[in-house]
């Protein structure tokens, strides 16, 4: 398992840039997507760029999980509150930021009075649609020391029961229920009323499991069998059920259905035990410099998708197939530019990115 310096595993830090991509890659494609008639080659190119990237947002929680849930890493509850004060602070920004980014285009003017109602807009939980992510994320640390409790008195088989309970009440049986609904399983699974193993916990506890037992040989190629059948599953299923509807049906492409799920462990399993990286100093540094403004990255990034529809550019622009990811690049670059820029502003960077 490669570490750089300081003890850090270049895996996660790879692993951290590939899914901030995959992000905006998702974001790039999917913009697109419900705006092509289903079955078009624009549409169908769209449709296996967005599902093949849905592991993202998964392997981001499963990251987070794999160190905040370490019971050999200290972490007190003031450590832990300036975690939450952190994203609190960026939420708060960047919802200003992306506010007056949407009334300047449309001429409106930049006043206090339209922070105002941005602050508003925030109080009463609208967000810009990527930022969801921070509060999901703030809440995953409000329940972070019960979690790291569990995992200090667990025994591996009570781990192993935790995810079985997260993959059938959490993923299958949703997904089956939205697929194919059933009044009668869906008032027993409300009865069970087992919320315990809802939400994202599932994929923060799976980060530390992941991280902290190893896989045998066999088990690893099934993940990785697993993990392809559900990206065919994401975007055949997805292609047949739209068809099927005459519009874009984005159920298998929940971050809770088992389809992703099976991508996301195997992407986390393929970075930890096949994806090696050199041990020369100078490649761990980089990697290890960009993985730090992977946050800022994320939270800036839609700030120049916005750019490019304001300019007329966009995935239709030239074909698809090589727009997607020459745009996704594009736009990662710009955004980690912008990133790194903002973390050396003296105090407030840390708070930015």
């Amino acid at each position: 398992m490669a570490r750089g310096e300081g003890g850090r595993l270049v895996y996660a830090d790879l692993l951290r840039v590939a899914a901030t991509l995959a992000v905006v890659m998702l974001h790039i494609s999917g913009g697109w997507l419900t705006d092509q008639p289903v079955g078009s080659a624009a549409w169908s190119v769209f449709n296996v760029y967005d599902g093949l990237m849905r592991w993202c947002v998964p392997v981001f929680v499963m990251l987070s999980g794999m160190f905040l849930l370490d019971p050999k890493k200290d972490l007190s509850a003031g450590s832990l509150l300036r975690h939450i004060l952190r994203i609190a602070a960026a939420l708060i920004v960047w919802s200003v930021i992306y506010g007056l980014a949407g009334i300047v285009p449309s001429g409106g003017p930049l006043s206090l009075a339209a922070c105002r109602e941005i602050l508003l807009d925030l109080l009463w939980g609208k967000l810009h649609y990527h930022l969801w992510f921070l509060p999901m994320i703030m809440g995953l640390y409000l329940v972070t020391p019960l979690l790291r409790a569990f995992v200090r008195g667990a025994s591996q088989a009570d781990l192993r029961w935790a995810l079985l309970l997260v993959f059938l009440f959490a993923m299958v049986l949703p997904t089956l229920l939205a697929l194919r609904p059933s009044e009668t399983v869906s008032t027993w699974v409300g009865r069970l009323d087992i919320r315990l193993v809802l939400g994202y916990t599932g994929y923060y506890l799976l980060g530390w499991y992941l991280r902290d037992h190893t896989l045998s040989r066999p088990a690893e190629w099934i993940v990785y069998l697993l993990g392809l059948l559900g990206a065919g599953a994401t975007v055949w299923g997805t292609a047949l059920l739209s068809r099927r509807a005459g519009s874009t049906v984005l159920t298998l492409y929940g971050y809770f259905t088992p389809n992703v799920a099976f991508m996301a462990i195997a992407v986390f399993v393929l970075f930890r035990y096949l994806l090696g990286v050199s041990d020369e100093r100078s490649r761990q540094g980089r990697i290890t410099g960009l993985s730090g403004i992977t946050f800022g990255i994320y939270l800036c990034h839609d700030l120049f998708i916005m750019l490019l529809r304001h300019l007329g550019i966009s995935t239709l622009t030239f074909p698809p197939a090589v727009s997607v990811p020459v745009l996704s690049l594009g736009v990662f670059l710009c955004a980690a530019l912008l990133a790194w820029l903002l973390s050396k502003v003296p105090l407030a960077g840390r708070w930015l990115t």
